[in-house]
């Protein structure tokens, strides 16, 4: 059965920028993990807190689409991971119990902001750390003239920082980009990158790179602040043109016109 993706929940047989977005944050998650008990909030596809089980002592993933959380189940076998149904404003953990929680490209899809960070602040432990993720509305959306219709409700920076605030004794912000096939993650100041070069012998240009997504770690301890990291994602996007090639007319010809030869090889075998 052919696989269709809507463009919002990110799946393992998708291979673009998005891909290399997400991945990118699992990775920046990594660094305050190890031998922690982990809830990765809308886990969806559960390929996410699959990666963090390889470091974390325990992983929960909490997804309040029932299909998603079944078919994570189903896919990922593992003594320390664990799928369960539940929403962000009524997460189904054990209150004190997570050293962690990340949740990434959650918020804007409900209004229930508050209560979300009062359950967070329910299961953590006592210093525990939040890595959460969303888009930055100037950016991603008004700057852009683009509206995400699974979106319910955006934050600008300032709004999503006083959010945290509101919740955490201590918080870092991070602006996540996306240059010409690899994601930058770093501090939100002023001395971050903003342009990239392109061009040949004959035309020079000058782009600017729109930080699309914001990062926060929040917590009411002290926890390592992040450089800036980069994602390679050349692996990626050699994926995606070998998919896209697969898919293609001539592939499919050549397919057909070596058949006849494969059929005769494996008989000969």
């Amino acid at each position: 059965m052919k696989k269709k993706w809507t463009g919002e929940r990110l799946e393992t047989f998708i291979y673009t920028r998005d891909t290399i977005d997400h991945l990118h944050r699992y990775a920046i998650a990594k660094d305050y993990i190890k031998g922690k008990s982990v809830l990765d909030i809308a886990s969806g596809e559960g390929y996410g807190s699959n990666l963090l089980s390889l470091d974390a002592a325990s992983v929960i993933g909490v997804d309040i689409d029932p299909e998603s959380v079944k078919n994570a189940s189903k896919k990922y076998h593992k003594s320390n991971l664990e799928f369960i149904v539940g929403s962000a404003d009524l997460i189904p953990v054990n209150s004190n119990s997570i050293d962690v929680v990340v949740s990434f490209e959650t918020l804007e899809h409900h209004d229930k902001h508050q209560e979300m960070f009062l359950e967070i602040k329910r299961v953590l432990k006592k210093e525990g750390t939040l890595i959460i993720s969303t888009p930055d509305k100037l950016y991603y959306s008004d700057k852009r003239n683009f509206k995400n219709e699974f979106h319910i409700k955006e934050l600008y920076k300032n709004e999503f920082q006083d959010l945290i605030s509101a919740n955490f004794l201590n918080h870092q912000c991070l602006n996540q980009k996306y240059t010409k096939g690899s994601s930058l993650i770093q501090e939100d100041n002023k001395d971050q990158i903003n342009e990239i070069y392109t061009g040949d012998y004959s035309i020079l240009n000058k782009n600017e790179i729109l930080p699309l997504y914001l990062i926060i770690i929040g917590s009411d301890g002290n926890f390592i602040k992040q450089k800036s990291t980069i994602f390679n994602g050349n692996e990626i996007l050699e994926k995606e043109l070998l998919s896209t090639f697969r898919k293609s007319n001539s592939f499919r010809l050549g397919s057909f016109i070596l058949s006849p030869i494969k059929f005769i090889k494996k008989c000969l075998q």
